[in-house]
């Protein structure tokens, strides 16, 4: 048995490209980066970027290009590829690549990380409620 599954959590490197397939389906495509801290040799403290290119499809590529944009807080979870492919000047080159099953958006309070449609929803919801009016005594039937 084998299994092939990876979760990712960073901040997106590029506003996401939505395109169709020829048969109308939606794709997504954006670079992620993912960040680490560890000493170096002398025992301070550098930053390891690693870089991950991710496609989503159907509705969640249509979601993501319409609600991320570069540098927001996303939780991918999905499949790792190595893609391999010769540069200009003929070297060698890989890149990752996710090919996402699941998106979350993530982030801090008061609405900074929180997609607009999930802001909307949340107002709305707490709209509703204050333009309930309050039982009056008389209608409780005991």
């Amino acid at each position: 048995m084998s299994f092939n599954k990876v979760i990712l959590v960073g901040n997106l490197g590029r506003d996401p490209e939505l395109r169709y397939t020829p048969q109308g389906t939606p794709v997504c495509s954006f670079s992620m980066a993912t960040n680490e801290r560890r000493k170096d040799k002398n025992g301070e403290m550098q930053d390891q970027t690693t870089w991950f290119k991710v496609t989503l499809w159907n509705r969640q590529a249509e979601t993501a290009a319409q609600y991320l944009t570069k540098g927001r807080p996303v939780y991918i979870e999905g499949r790792l590829r190595v893609e391999e492919w010769t540069d200009r000047d003929g070297k060698p080159r890989h890149t990752l690549e996710v090919h996402a099953t699941d998106m979350q958006f993530i982030g801090g309070g008061r609405g900074e990380g929180e997609a607009p449609m999930e802001r909307a929803a949340t107002a709305s919801s707490a709209g509703a409620d204050q333009q309930q009016p309050d039982a009056a005594d008389d209608d409780i039937p005991f």
